[in-house]
């Protein structure tokens, strides 16, 4: 039978295992043994004999006798068995955690009979990442439904269903791949009501069932395919029918389309039913129904204390009617029947008042418009001379129809409310920093420019200030010995002595802005030194600046002309220079050629606040061969004046 065979099997693989295992210990080699290869014993010899040898060689090395996981169950037997192999024989460890005293000798048939599938190459999986099938010389893996087997023959890949084309998604639907499958995807929702199931399909949600309903307590829940009802638990009575707050409503029957009452009868709607109710002969307009109700007769409007004519109007009755004779002014209305006022004004526009017609009861009035009164004749509009009545604050002028205020000069018409005239702040006008040079003070009607209280005096424009020459009008403190030098808006006692060996030329030169006293060289007598002295003049000069609000550019103050010395002007060299005073640099001299000459300019480079007051020492020298043979001294006073004009 089928088990003898298997059984069999299973005890000659024991016996060719426990073969191979004694030819490797024996032998040490497992190649030169004499059998016939393809037979499942000698598969089963071999297989032991190398798992043998592997565990020998970890011992000879040092290694851990525990096998490698890859060797398989019946190999890993072998190989410890052979690694742990002492002189006595196969020495088997039962448990790792048995002591060493206490391990037990295990023959080779107890080996096999422990293990009957040692020599299985697919036991433990094999080398298969997925299935495992043992052909007796080999083995053969494949793999599960979904993966397909790599070209190295032992791993397993996943396929996507997705990108082969070989999934069953439909239309609507996207293929999403998974580990050996896949998924099919709605690509839409399922919309409000439903909810997407695990195969992609659209499930109805029940409210009423999860609880996700809004019924009130009074109302049953009912679900239908994407939504839900809420009925109400009170069922109405017959004549009423429940609205959707589950509150009973009556049922008017005279509304519907087969009317319930006979002919002859009106409906009358009753809570929760109706009644019949026999109909009155209807009279016309001017009638109404006798005593008795069984005939209509006319109705005398005439007789009515309400007058409908209107008062003072003649009614006469006539049958189911009646008419009015309308007084003057008036006209009789067929709509309302009655007297009503004629509207002069719009029956005849622009035709009875030359310029505003009003409408009264039966008659009407003529108006004039502003600036207009009315004539003798009750209708013509002439011109009103407002100005008699003394509208405007200062002046006014006629026009037809109005009138106008003007305002005298250095007034202005007030904007509020074109009568009143306001004073004209010139001083506050976008020009008016420029009307006065200094300050401008307004007053009513006019203004008046004013300048600094000393030093100053107002043009005789009344708008720009000049400034008091001191020293001409002799108006000055300064004593004998001292020279009054004039500055803007003030003066200056300077007491300017030539040094020694050096004489004043002449009276003080007077230029425009400058005051100027030149010292000579005169030297005495065989004074050699004061010969060779090179400094020939010393000159004093007094300027006045203004304060350079907006400072641009260099200003150029003041100008040395050189003079020409006795020598050949082309042999010598004119240097100028600030030697003293320049204070924080705000100024610098430059040398320039004009109409032939040499002169240094001195420059202000620097905004200077006043009021300030510095000596600029300059000097120019002529220089011949490297040296100074000839040098001019001038000492600048400068005075800056807080205000300019």
């Amino acid at each position: 039978s089928m088990s003898q065979e298997q059984c069999c099997r299973s005890q000659l693989e024991k016996q060719a295992c426990s073969d191979g295992l004694e030819f490797a210990n024996v032998r040490e080699e497992c190649d030169s043994h004499a059998a016939e290869n393809s037979t499942c014993e000698a598969q089963r010899f071999k297989t032991c004999c190398y798992c043998c040898l592997l565990g020998k060689a970890a011992q000879v090395q040092g290694q851990s006798c525990d096998p490698n996981p890859k060797l398989g169950h019946q190999c890993g037997i072998v190989f410890r068995s052979c690694c742990g192999k002492g002189p006595e024989g196969i020495d088997l460890s039962i448990s790792d955690d048995a002591p060493k005293n206490q391990q037990v000798e295990i023959s080779k048939e107890e080996l096999d009979q422990e293990d009957p599938y040692l020599h299985d190459g697919c036991r433990g999986g094999g080398p298969c990442s997925q299935q495992c099938r043992d052909t007796g010389s080999s083995y053969v893996c494949s793999c599960f439904v979904g993966y397909q087997l790599q070209p190295d023959g032992i791993t397993c890949e996943d396929i996507n269903e997705c990108i082969t084309g070989t999934h069953s998604c439909g239309l609507g639907q996207t293929c999403v791949n998974t580990l050996g499958s896949f998924r099919c995807q709605r690509d839409t929702s399922c919309g409000t009501g439903y909810e997407l199931t695990d195969d992609s399909r659209c499930k109805d949600i029940d409210e009423c069932e999860t609880g996700t309903h809004n019924c009130p307590p009074d109302f049953i829940c009912q679900n239908t395919p994407g939504s839900f009802r809420c009925r109400p638990k009170l069922q109405c009575m017959s004549g009423f029918i429940q609205d959707a707050l589950g509150n009973c409503i009556d049922i008017n029957e005279c509304l519907s389309t087969n009317t319930p009452c006979p002919a002859g009868q009106i409906c009358i709607n009753t809570d929760g039913s109706f009644t019949c109710q026999r109909i009155s002969p209807s009279c016309g307009r001017g009638y109404h129904l006798n005593e008795d109700g069984t005939r209509c007769v006319d109705v005398d409007e005439c007789s009515s204390p309400n007058q409908p004519c209107g008062e003072g109007h003649v009614c006469i009755n006539a049958p189911g009617n009646y008419r009015c004779e309308c007084k003057a002014g008036y006209t009789f209305d067929v709509i309302s029947r009655t007297c009503i006022d004629i509207n002069e004004c719009r029956r005849y526009p622009g035709r009875l008042c030359a310029h505003k017609c009003e409408n009264t009861p039966g008659s009407y009035y003529c108006t004039c418009t502003m600036g207009f009164k009315l004539s003798a004749d009750g209708r013509s509009c002439e011109d009103l001379n407002e100005c008699e009545s003394n509208p405007c604050s200062q002046e006014c002028a006629n026009v037809y129809g109005s009138y106008q205020c003007y305002c005298r000069r250095g007034f202005q018409l007030s904007d509020i409310d074109g009568i009143s005239c306001e004073d004209i702040d010139e001083c506050a006008l976008p020009t008016g920093g420029h009307i006065c040079s200094f300050r401008c003070i307004n007053i009513p009607g006019s203004f008046q420019c004013t300048c600094p209280s000393s030093g100053y005096r107002l043009a005789p424009n009344a708008r720009n200030c000049q400034d008091i020459d001191e020293c001409v009008a002799e108006s000055h403190n300064c004593s004998f010995n001292e020279t009054c030098f004039n500055i803007q808006g003030s003066f200056r006692c300077l007491s300017l002595e030539c040094p020694e060996n050096y004489r004043k030329s002449g009276d003080t030169v007077r230029l425009e802005k400058t005051d100027t006293i030149r010292c000579i060289k005169s030297c005495r007598p065989n004074d050699v030194n004061c010969v060779l002295d090179p400094v020939h003049t010393i000159s004093h000069t007094v300027i006045s600046l203004p304060t350079f609000r907006e400072f641009t550019r260099p200003e150029e103050i003041i100008f040395l002309r050189a003079v020409t010395p006795t020598y050949p002007a082309n042999q010598a060299d004119i240097i100028f220079d600030i030697t003293e005073g320049n204070l924080r640099d705000s100024f610098d001299i430059i040398k320039r050629y004009m109409d032939g000459m040499t002169v240094g300019v001195v420059r202000q480079v620097r905004p200077i606040v006043g009021p300030f007051h510095a000596i600029l020492k300059l000097e120019m020298n002529y220089v011949m061969g490297g040296v100074v043979s000839h040098r001019n001294i001038v000492n600048v006073h400068i005075f800056v004046s807080e205000y300019w004009f």
